[in-house]
């Protein structure tokens, strides 16, 4: 049991308060007797309760929850984006209390722009029981963390990584547009993969990594002449202008076998380059005008002792789109 010295700080006891219950809170993810995992990816839902702004997003959410029954929610930034960001995420905790869900929030540029800033929205989220998010204190950002999946046999199976990949440029004006990850949290990731390497006696165990801004890569994963991207793109992948190396770093580490953003409400597509899946979520929201897409979600199906994934966009409707599967329908076509 740990014992607290009450001469500690205030501010120290509420700490090790917070991360004691979430502690006792935490989450395990495993595999269902089926041997699958399965998460649904909301994202870019742009909600503001106070004023009555996209309320229905949170309806939409729970339509597609219904539908698709996942064992994981995973919502990729933008979410609660003006007024009080704590009675939206309120109103979520609800939601996923009543669906018996686990959920986590990857920040994305909207995040900060409500009345509570970024580190004090992680510190509520960090404090709602369904909410698994946390943050690793010596990154930059406000959660980037990961967790595995376990299997039938009690041993991690799969890997999940979520991660902040922060807002604005920080080098304006000389360079614009939206931010990057940071070379700490490249490190971070780097360091993390080599750790669960070598927990595992050299084996590297599939994973995801879900976060909100697409990489600069993204654009080269439609373009792939070779591998022909399944889904649609309705605009220009709005990528951060630096490159800051954490595709590459996936790559090099080997354990990533593709990446889940939302930021661009007009793509909904995957693609493949050099063998890592680049995918987009499908926008939560209702939007004017033809271009925008009907609201739903993504859904990827991980399958227990298998490198690989299903994935699919659902739409509020019900209806189901553009299924493929990782690897399979992204080898090379012969001649």
């Amino acid at each position: 049991m740990l014992k607290i010295s009450h001469s500690l700080p205030l501010m120290v006891l509420f700490l090790v308060g917070t991360f004691l219950v979430k502690a006792q809170n935490a989450e395990t993810l495993r595999f269902n007797s089926s041997g699958e995992y399965k998460i649904l990816q909301l994202t870019d839902i742009h909600i503001n309760l106070d004023e009555g702004i996209r309320v229905e997003g949170i309806e939409t959410a729970g339509k597609v929850i219904d539908i698709e029954k996942p064992d994981l929610v995973v919502l990729t930034g933008d979410i609660a984006t003006d007024g009080n960001p704590a009675s939206t995420y309120d109103a979520f905790e609800k939601l996923f209390k009543e669906k018996k869900l686990p959920w986590v929030v990857t920040f994305g540029n909207h995040d900060s722009s409500a009345d509570m800033k970024r580190k004090e929205v992680a510190a509520y989220l960090a404090r709602l029981k369904n909410c698994l998010n946390v943050k690793e204190d010596d990154t930059d950002g406000e959660n980037n963390f990961a967790m595995p999946v376990y299997g039938k046999d009690n041993e991690q199976k799969a890997l999940l990584y979520f991660m902040d990949s922060q807002e604005y440029s920080t080098l304006k004006p000389l360079v614009g547009g939206w931010g990057w990850f940071t070379h700490n949290q490249v490190e971070w990731y780097r360091q993390k993969a080599a750790e669960l390497k070598k927990e595992h006696n050299g084996k590297v165990l599939p994973a995801l990594a879900f976060f909100h801004i697409p990489l600069p890569e993204y654009y080269a994963a439609w373009s792939n002449k070779k591998i022909k991207a399944i889904g649609t793109r309705k605009e220009k992948e709005c990528a951060p202008e630096i490159n800051t190396g954490m595709f590459a770093a996936m790559l090099e580490c080997g354990d990533v076998m593709g990446t889940f953003v939302g930021h661009d409400h007009y793509n909904d597509y995957i693609g493949v380059h050099y063998g890592i899946a680049l995918a987009y979520g499908r926008t939560t929201k209702y939007g004017k005008g033809r271009k925008h897409p009907l609201p739903g979600g993504r859904v990827i199906v991980l399958k227990e002792g298998q490198r690989g994934f299903t994935t699919w966009i659902r739409e509020v409707t019900g209806k189901k789109l553009q299924e493929s599967q990782y690897p399979e329908s992204f080898l090379p076509k012969n001649k």
